[in-house]
Formats: C-alpha cells, structure tokens, sequence
C-alpha cells in the first residue's frame, strides 16, 4: 500500500481538457475550420496550413499533457510545439488583414471589449457577438438603443463601431483567442520548465524511488 506523500513513479498526468490553454486552443480551431470555409479559397495552401496550424495547437497540448506522465521533456517539447503552431497561425490571420487593407483592431477595441466580455466558448457564441456587431454598425446603436451620435457620455464598451465587415471581425476575433492562448501556453511553459528543474524527469523520480525502496527495506 503507498504511504500518503509519496512520491510515485507514474504521477498523475493527463487531465487536458481542463486546461484553459486547451479549451481556448480548441476554441481557435473551431472558428478557423469556419473561417478558411468562408474566407479562405480552399484550394490555396494558406486554407491548409491554417487549419492544420490550429489543429496542432489542439493535438499537442493534448499529447504534452498525457505525455508528462513518463516524460517532463516531452511535455515541454509537446507544449512549445503547440505554442509554435499557434503563433504562425496569428501571423496567417495578421497577413490576411493586412493584404486586404482590413485593419487589425488594438486590444482596447470597444468590439474585441465587447467580445472579451462574452467569454465566448463555442463558435457558435462567436457567431452570434458577429451578428450583434454587425447589428451595432448597422443602426449605431448601442445596447440600450442610444443613437450613434451624441454619445460621448457611454463607456467604450458601450459606444457602436463603424460598418465593418464579417471577415473583420472574426479574423479580429481570432487574434484575440490567439493573444490569450499564447499568454496561457507561455505561463504553462515556465511552469513545466520550473518543475522539470526542480523534480527532473523519469529517470530522476526512478532512482529516487528505488533509494527509498532500498532505505526501507
């Protein structure tokens, strides 16, 4: 029977799809299939890239998180992967509005706010804060009505953005998921690499293992 605090050879691992990291990853996957459907000539091999781009960041977060049982190293490899995949699929949504003279909204945007605020986790609610933009831009309105002029008075969250097409704002989106999940995954990343220090790998815990093993017997 183990004694309570000791350490194991095979620790608890796994676990991924708790992970906020995870979560947004799948998220930004989600929205790309449905972007490059809609935006993306599905011939080119910027569709294809993009998409497999987001799949990684999914895959490999996954594969670090049920790896790190066995192997510290091949968590952090599998991890910074993800992070990789997910800072050139950033840079294919920046090129995309870039090339087609669309802007790319800075972080403090009143839509991205708004977007912000939803905590969107389908593409489906992504959708919908689409549509409600779309609908601001429309009238220049905002929530409670008010009329797009004269309105100095509302917060920047609150105040209509100007007309601005579909492509826009999910692409602007996107960025935003993106900005998150890499925050996420480089805190994870300094977390893996501070326990790897710490604790080593599985050839480290084997060896502690067995000298205790040898020390009670």
């Amino acid at each position: 029977m183990q004694r309570l605090g000791a350490e194991t050879l095979i620790p608890k691992h796994g676990g991924y799809r708790k992970l906020k990291s995870f979560q947004v990853a799948q998220l930004v996957y989600d929205v790309t299939v449905r972007f490059c459907e809609r935006y993306i000539d599905p011939r080119s091999r910027t569709c294809d890239q993009m998409v497999q781009a987001a799949r990684s960041g999914v895959q490999n977060i996954a594969e670090g998180s049920q790896a790190s049982g066995t192997s510290k190293k091949s968590e952090l490899k599998l991890t910074n992967v993800a992070r990789s995949s997910l800072e050139e699929l950033r840079l294919d949504y920046e090129d995309f509005l870039r090339q087609r003279g669309l802007p790319q909204w800075p972080p403090d945007h009143p839509a991205l706010m708004r977007f912000k605020a939803k905590r969107c986790a389908t593409v489906e609610e992504v959708r919908v804060w689409a549509e409600e933009e779309h609908g601001r831009s429309r009238t220049g309105t905002d929530e409670q009505g008010q009329g797009g002029t004269g309105t100095s008075s509302l917060t920047v969250r609150d105040r209509p953005c100007p007309s601005v097409g579909s492509s826009t704002l999910v692409a602007n989106a996107a960025l935003s998921l993106l900005s998150l999940c890499c925050h996420l995954l480089d805190r994870q990343l300094a977390a893996q690499a501070q326990a790897f220090e710490t604790e080593g790998g599985f050839t480290e815990r084997l060896y502690r293992i067995r000298q205790q093993k040898r020390r009670r017997g």
